[in-house]
């Protein structure tokens, strides 16, 4: 593939599927930013046990995190991205009254991500294949190669397990209504097990020379029934 502003581009699915992800989490000050207001909603809530506080120190944190990459001249689409969350999430407790409710909307977006995974697995169209597909002329040429199949299929699973563990923890505190467990999972369940994650991806990844460019012919499908 050809270089932009002289910096090299990917030449393996490993090497753009690395560089996809890093774009798509922010790097470490994405990471941060997203550790930072259920953070600031742990602590909150463990030292005053009011949802109000709990929620004005969680989204204080996240428009200092805006106000400070508008500062740097950086990105804004993780900061408003958080901002959006914790607000769908503010709005959702404020309505009902329950503090476990600021856990609800995470909860079904992980499920609703759960099932999408599934589904795309199943139907051997892993969701990771399209952040192939994105950066090449033929955004479904990948399905070509089953070589690229299999690795998007492994990546995609390792990415679905994140969201399911995440279910499997949270949605018995919620329905539970221990608010300070959600609380800490969701701050243990964030950054720490995507960080983890990424080293597995990462371990794969570094091994693999699969390359970019996939030969034309029939899709992998119609690969398989001929």
């Amino acid at each position: 593939m050809s270089s932009r502003d002289g910096v090299r581009a990917p030449q393996t699915v490993e090497e753009l599927v690395r560089h996809r992800l890093s774009v798509a989490l922010g790097g470490w000050r994405g990471l941060l930013d997203s550790a930072a207001a259920p953070l600031a909603f742990l602590v909150g809530w463990l030292t005053t046990k009011d949802l109000t506080i709990s929620l004005g120190a969680s989204i204080a944190v996240m428009l200092v995190a805006l106000v400070a990459r508008i500062a740097r001249r950086e990105t804004l689409q993780h900061a408003i991205g958080g901002i959006v969350v914790t607000a769908v999430a503010a709005f959702v407790a404020a309505r009902t009254g329950r503090a476990q409710d600021v856990f609800l909307p995470g909860i079904l977006l992980n499920l609703g991500l759960s099932v999408v995974f599934v589904v795309s697995m199943a139907t051997r169209w892993p969701v990771v294949g399209f952040l192939v597909g994105a950066v090449t002329e033929e955004p479904t040429a990948w399905r070509r190669d089953r070589g690229i199949v299999s690795l998007c299929q492994k990546l995609t699973a390792l990415l679905l397990a994140g969201y399911l563990v995440r279910v499997a923890v949270q949605l018995p505190l919620y329905l539970a209504g221990n608010t300070t467990a959600l609380a800490v999972s969701k701050l243990v369940l964030g950054w720490p097990l995507l960080l983890a994650g990424i080293a597995i991806a990462g371990a794969m990844l570094l091994r693999g020379r699969t390359p970019l460019q996939v030969p034309h012919g029939p899709a992998e499908g119609d690969a398989l029934e001929g």
